[in-house]
This record gives structure tokens, C-alpha cells and sequence, in this order.
């Protein structure tokens, strides 16, 4: 029987994780325990968020086991990612990612996030019974890029996405109350709060999609769709541009109870000199965002596994899609085409 793979969270605070006689054992403030047999089940990842402690026993067991071990804030905003030191499997990978800019593959995989964000999109308007992109349009427009330059290829793309978008929004934003209701997708300082809490969401998938990259090996600051820019990673950002749909039916979903008190308004450095308000979620209802949105990527889609099983959540579907592109970067598969579901 294949071993069950365990994810070790601790959140709120107060939790303590230690290591004891080959179990990873939590500990939380009523003295409650719970036990993880590292040679029992496989121990995917741990998750620790501030307010909690970890021994050093743990982080060294993590390194040397290679287990991967995120850290967030209490807002459970990811900051950083411990890793082994001795974790090599990169190097073929990420000599592959830099060789598609050369033989081709880079095109190819820039034209296939576009067009599998917009057939996304489609998922997402077909749902909810809106009108729908003419797929063979973008599709034809998109094959049409004949070019041998990434950067010509990535400046023709844009347009075209951002038409798609733009439609996309104009047809899902009728879907929430009148009351929150906005006229236009805004993400760098947005005013409203419906727009901050796209934001915020994306901000979680940007995780999750950046911790799938790190799990395949592959580097995180070489993007396809997106081009290199300082503290950017841009390979993140364009696997992003896949998901983004599904973080838009959550937020449809997370939308229907909202009303306008459970937005605050946030003052902030906008730049050097000026200061800006902001809608953004309470306190409250921020928590119950990210604990609601980490629920939902564990919700499973009628997607086959890489090796056995007819479902999987959305998070090992975005782990797998990751492992995917990392193969057809290595030429083990003869084509990458993301598979896309919303889960039931």
C-alpha cells in the first residue's frame, strides 16, 4: 500500500513541533499532542506560522530528510521557504528551462499560458452561465505569432490576454452584490475592496504556485510569458496566469456574505512622498479568507494523477502541473498542455 502523504500545520499560536524518538510530535497550549511517524506516512511539507516555535531538531531533520518547511506570517502570508542543502535535482531541470530560450520551447510555452489562462476563463463563464470567449479566435490569433523572438512573441501576446481579460471581468464582475459591485480589474494599489481582495487571493496562489515550482525543480525567476525583472519571479507570475480562475470562483463563492462593514479602510505609503487610503477586509474576515481559500485547494477536481487515482485537490494538481513542465523542459513528454478543472 503506497504511504500517505502528511502535511504538518501549525497555526494560530502557541503550537510547539519538536522532534522524539523518530516522531514529529506537536504540542498545542492545552498540552494536547499529536504524534507523526516520519517513516509511517511521508511527510510532504510543514507549515509554521508566527506565533508558534519549532525546535532545531525539526529544521535539521527537514534538511536532511529534505522536507519542505514554509513559513508565514500570522495572516498565514508565506516569507520564506527552508530547504536541504544537498538538494541537486535541480541542475538538469533548470539547465533545460534556460535552454528553451534557445531552442524554441519558450515560445511554445509562452503561447500555451496565454491560451490556457483564456480557456480558464471560459471554465469560469460557462459556470455561471455568462457569455464566453470565442476560443478558435484566440486561438487562431495566438498560433499566428510567427516569430523566432520570445520578446516579440511576449509583446504581441499581450494585447490579446489583455482583451480576453478585460471581457472575462466585464462579465463576472455583474456576479457580485450591487453593492460591492466595480467597473474595472485593478491590482497595484487599488482603491476598493473588491479589488484588494483579488489581490489578497492571488496573493496565496502566488505561494502555492511558487512552492509547486520549487517541488519540480525548476527556477522560479526565468519566466516564459513574463520577462526577468529584479525581485520578480516571473516563472511564478506566469503559472499564476493558469489558476487565476479558480481563485476568481473562490472569491465569487467568498462574495455572496460580504457586505460593505467588513471592509476598513488602510492608510499607506502609496510612494516616497505621498500617503493613499485603501478598502481592504477586516481583520476578521482576512482570516476567514486565507483559512477558506486553503480549504478550497484542498477541494478535489475530476482530473486523472500523474500515476493512480481519478481525482486530486487542486493543490497536488498544481504540484503535478509544475512536475509536467519540468519533463517536457527535459524532453521526457513531446507536449505540455496544462489541464484545467474547478473543483466540485
Amino acid at each position: 500500500m503506497k504511504a500517505k502523504i502528511q502535511k504538518i500545520v501549525l497555526n494560530g499560536h502557541g503550537k510547539y513541533l519538536g522532534l522524539t524518538k523518530g516522531c514529529f510530535v506537536v504540542r498545542d497550549r492545552e498540552g494536547n499532542v499529536k504524534r507523526y511517524p516520519m517513516f509511517e506516512n511521508e511527510i510532504g511539507e510543514i507549515i509554521v506560522s508566527s506565533g508558534n516555535f519549532i525546535s532545531t531538531s525539526v529544521l535539521a531533520s527537514c534538511g536532511f530528510w529534505s522536507i519542505p518547511l514554509t513559513v508565514m506570517t500570522k495572516n498565514l502570508k508565506p516569507i520564506a521557504v527552508l530547504r536541504s542543502l544537498d538538494d541537486d535535482e535541480y541542475i538538469k531541470t533548470r539547465l533545460a528551462q534556460y535552454e528553451a530560450y534557445k531552442n524554441g520551447k519558450a515560445i511554445t510555452i509562452a503561447k500555451e499560458i496565454v491560451l490556457s489562462k483564456i480557456e480558464s476563463q471560459n471554465i469560469i463563464l460557462r459556470e455561471y452561465s455568462l457569455r464566453q470567449h470565442d476560443l478558435m479566435i484566440y486561438k487562431t490569433k495566438i498560433q499566428n505569432l510567427n516569430s523566432n523572438s520570445l520578446k516579440d512573441v511576449r509583446k504581441r501576446l499581450l494585447p490579446i490576454e489583455g482583451k480576453a481579460s478585460e471581457d472575462y471581468f466585464n462579465e463576472i464582475f455583474k456576479l457580485f452584490p450591487k453593492n460591492l459591485r466595480i467597473e474595472k480589474r485593478r491590482s497595484f494599489k487599488a482603491y476598493d475592496g473588491i479589488n484588494n481582495t483579488f489581490n489578497l487571493a492571488y496573493t496565496v496562489l502566488r505561494y502555492r504556485i511558487h512552492s509547486a515550482i520549487l517541488k519540480a525543480h525548476l527556477e522560479p525567476f526565468l519566466g516564459f510569458v513574463h520577462a526577468e525583472a529584479h525581485s520578480k519571479p516571473s516563472l511564478v507570475c506566469d503559472l499564476m496566469e493558469i489558476y487565476r480562475s479558480l481563485i476568481d470562483n473562490f472569491i465569487l463563492e467568498f462574495s455572496e456574505t460580504l457586505k460593505p462593514n467588513d471592509f476598513i479602510l488602510k492608510t499607506e505609503w502609496f510612494s516616497t512622498h505621498r500617503l493613499g487610503k485603501r478598502q481592504v477586509l477586516n481583520r476578521e474576515k482576512t482570516k476567514e479568507l486565507t483559512e477558506r481559500l486553503n480549504d478550497y485547494f484542498e477541494r478535489k477536481v475530476e482530473i486523472p494523477r500523474i500515476k493512480h487515482g481519478n481525482k486530486q485537490t487542486l493543490e497536488t494538481l498544481i504540484n503535478e502541473e509544475a512536475m509536467l513542465l519540468g519533463k517536457y523542459l527535459r524532453n521526457e513528454l513531446p507536449q505540455w498542455k496544462p489541464r484545467i478543472a474547478i473543483p466540485n
